[in-house]
């Protein structure tokens, strides 16, 4: 297994616990404290739920998906032509991820900056490599 190979599966088993996450928020799992700013502790009210639905359903799985692809974890033949710019978006997005986790005003929420820092550099270290 290579270095990127490895960057690929930490990057899909951090998203899986976003994933994992978002998706039990969806639910309605009483963790509002550690998500959207911690403003709605408890369950979330129904839109932040949705868009925890969309995040853990949707877009949290086709990244993961992506960058497996990209690393070389298997084939799916999704990256061809633009995958470099892609990844550079991915880490550029977690990198914002990571400020506004870590500059939260919800204590819980700050844990999530180090989720989300590990996504960052794994996705960066992918796109210095294509």
């Amino acid at each position: 297994m290579d270095t990127d190979q490895v960057a690929g599966l930490v990057f899909v088993a951090l998203a899986s616990v976003m994933a994992i996450f978002q998706i039990a928020l969806a639910l309605g799992a009483p963790w509002g404290a550690a998500a959207y700013g911690g403003t709605n502790p408890g369950t979330l009210p129904t839109r932040q739920r949705v868009t925890s639905g969309i995040a853990g359903v949707v877009l949290y799985p086709l990244t993961a998906l992506f960058v497996a692809d990209v690393s070389g974890v298997f084939d799916l033949g999704w990256t061809a032509g633009q995958s470099s710019v892609w990844l550079w978006v991915l880490a550029g997005l977690f990198a914002v991820g990571t400020l506004a986790n870590a500059m939260s005003g919800s204590p819980p929420e700050r844990y999530w900056a180090i989720v989300t820092f590990g996504m960052c550099l794994t996705s960066g270290w992918l796109a210095l490599g294509i």
